[in-house]
C-alpha cells in the first residue's frame, strides 16, 4: 500500500525540543481530509460507550469532532451503565455486518460487569481501528501489522515527523499495558531499537530509565519521573494524563526534566492529539481496505 499524503513532513529544526503533538495532528488531519475528499470513499466510524463516565464522554466527543473535521462520518452508540457483555456484543455484531461502517471503537474503560476480552474479540478485525483485537496484536508482534493501536502508532508518527530515528537507540518503556507498552515495544523493535520494558515489579527502575536514549512513560502516576531518572540528552515521551489540583500533568515532571532532555512531549498537547489523528488515519485505511478487500 502506498503511503497517504499525510506522511509528508513538517520542517522542524533541531531547536524544536518540545514535540508538539497538536501542531502535527492538525497537519496530518488537514492532509488526510484532502486524501479522503479525493478518494471518493465515505469512511464512517462507530463508537460505543457504556455508562456516563465524564472522561470517556469527553474523549468520544473529541473523536467525533475529529471525524467531522476530516469528513469521516460517525455514529455514536451509548449504552446504560447496567449493560452487560451480551448487550455490548449485540451492538458490535450489528456494526460488524453494516457495510456503511468502516471502523468500530469501543471506548475504554468498560464497567466491571462487562468482559473486556469478549468485547474486543467480538469486533471484526478488519474494522478494529483501535488495533486491540488479538489477530491485529498478533500481526503486529509478528512484524506484519494490519492495524496498530492508535497511541503507540501515534508516538511513532510523532517521532517520524521530528526526524527522530530510533534505530540503534536503547528505548526504555515504563508500563506494559496492551494499550501502550507492549505494542509500542513491537513497533520500536521493528525499527531496530533495543527495547527494555519496565513495570511495577521491576527492581531499581531508575538505573534502567537513566540508560535510555528514548524513554517512554505510561504508568498513570503524576510527575513520577524526575530528572534523576533521565539520561542527559534523552528523548522523553510522556503518555500519562493526570489531573492534580484541577491541572493536567503527565507522568513526567516536565519542568524538571525539560533541561535534561533533547526532546520531550508536553501534557497536554503531546501524545494525546496524535492518538486521535491516528484513529482517523486507521479509519480511512479500514475504508480503503473494505472497498477493495482483494488488494490487501
Amino acid at each position: 500500500m502506498k503511503s497517504g499524503p499525510w506522511h509528508r513532513f513538517i520542517r522542524f529544526t533541531p531547536s524544536d525540543m518540545i514535540l508538539d503533538g497538536t501542531k502535527v495532528r492538525q497537519k496530518r488531519l488537514d492532509l488526510l481530509r484532502e486524501e479522503i475528499d479525493r478518494s471518493g470513499l465515505c469512511p464512517r466510524l462507530a463508537t460505543i460507550i457504556v455508562g456516563r463516565d465524564p472522561a470517556s464522554e469527553l474523549y468520544v466527543r473529541m473523536k467525533h469532532a475529529a471525524c467531522e473535521q476530516v469528513h469521516i462520518g460517525s455514529v455514536g452508540i451509548t449504552l446504560p451503565a447496567s449493560a452487560n457483555s451480551a448487550d455490548v456484543i449485540r451492538e458490535i455484531d450489528v456494526l460488524n455486518c453494516d457495510p456503511d461502517i468502516s471502523g468500530i471503537l469501543v471506548q475504554l474503560p468498560l464497567p466491571r460487569e462487562v468482559d473486556i476480552v469478549q468485547v474486543i474479540e467480538s469486533v471484526a478485525p478488519e474494522k478494529d481501528v483501535d488495533g486491540f483485537h488479538p489477530l491485529n496484536l498478533g500481526r503486529l508482534l509478528a512484524g506484519h501489522p494490519f492495524f496498530s493501536p492508535c497511541t503507540p502508532l501515534g508516538i511513532m508518527n510523532l517521532l517520524d515527523e521530528y526526524r527522530i530515528d530510533v534505530a540503534r537507540m536503547h528505548a526504555v518503556i515504563v508500563g506494559r499495558s496492551l494499550e501502550v507498552g507492549r505494542p509500542l515495544g513491537a513497533l520500536l523493535l521493528s525499527r531496530d531499537a533495543t527495547v527494555t520494558t519496565c513495570h511495577s515489579k521491576t527492581g531499581n527502575l531508575a538505573a534502567l530509565t537513566s540508560q535510555a536514549d528514548l524513554l517512554v512513560v505510561a504508568v498513570g502516576k503524576p510527575r513520577f519521573v524526575g530528572p534523576a531518572m533521565v539520561k542527559e540528552g534523552a528523548v522523553v515521551i510522556d503518555v500519562g494524563t493526570n489531573r492534580v489540583g484541577g491541572v493536567l500533568c503527565g507522568d513526567v515532571d516536565f519542568e524538571q526534566v525539560l533541561d535534561r532532555a533533547s526532546a520531550i512531549t508536553p501534557v497536554p498537547g503531546g501524545v494525546g492529539p496524535m492518538t486521535i489523528a491516528t484513529l482517523m488515519e486507521n479509519t480511512f485505511l479500514a475504508a480503503r481496505r473494505l472497498s477493495c478487500p482483494g488488494a490487501w
